[in-house]
């Protein structure tokens, strides 16, 4: 799951951005207004945590761009402005929820998984391939009945490949999807992560299912194991 802040404190936006990775989200961070609008416009994402005051852009311009342009996202308003004209104004701008500062930790994060199950910004809260089961909103991961350990990366990996099952993935589509913008193309973060989730993937028993294709990325499959 992929999560757009774009807020211009500081404090604020390291502070959602921290407890949101916490939580197994990939957290995209926007200072100012202008530049939140072209990564909201340009990369897909599953929510928006969006500041009302901004420089460059407020953040009912950004709603209003939005959802002109035909895109559904959830948005959830974070505002230190209380007042019913405010929260109203934002609302019919198309936000479909909204926090006032300050807020707890617990609430933004109850209302991120509530706006994600209610927007539809998921296709399916259980992926499954063949005998891998993946539950989203529980955050479980079960193969052959068997749980498995998995780190917030390695369960937002899984779910990447679960949706895409039996069709390569590049190394640069999961850096993109799964890791930052950002993260070094370079780093061998991607084979580490993988080669790991791969060994949890046979601790459930069964023959592997991830596999590796050559100077390009990975594949979700079963094969026949070789005598």
């Amino acid at each position: 799951m992929r999560v757009l802040v774009v807020e211009d404190d500081r404090k604020v936006a390291r502070f959602l951005e921290r407890a949101l990775r916490e939580e197994g989200y990939v957290v995209d961070v926007a200072l100012e207004g202008l530049d939140g609008s072209m990564k909201a416009r340009v990369h897909p994402y599953d929510l928006y945590l969006l500041d009302v005051m901004l420089p460059g852009k407020s953040g009912f311009e950004i709603i209003r761009e939005l959802r002109s342009a035909g895109i559904p996202t959830p948005i959830l308003l974070l505002t230190a402005r209380d007042s019913k004209e405010d929260i109203v104004a934002g609302l019919d701008a198309g936000a479909d929820d909204y926090l006032t500062k300050p807020f707890s930790l617990d609430e933004v994060l109850a209302r991120v998984r509530a706006l994600i199950r209610r927007g539809g910004a998921s296709p399916a809260e259980r992926l499954r391939y063949e005998d891998v089961e993946l539950d989203r909103p529980r955050h479980e991961a079960r193969r052959n009945g068997t749980p498995l350990d998995l780190t917030p990366r390695e369960f937002s990996l899984l779910e990447f490949m679960l949706k895409r099952p039996e069709t390569v993935v590049r190394r640069t589509e999961l850096l993109e999807k799964v890791w930052d913008l950002s993260f070094d193309p370079l780093s061998n973060v991607v084979d580490v992560h993988v080669g790991n989730l791969r060994k949890k993937l046979r601790s459930g028993g069964g023959p592997p299912l991830i596999h590796t294709v050559r100077g390009v990325g990975y594949i979700l499959e079963r094969r026949e194991e070789t005598p």
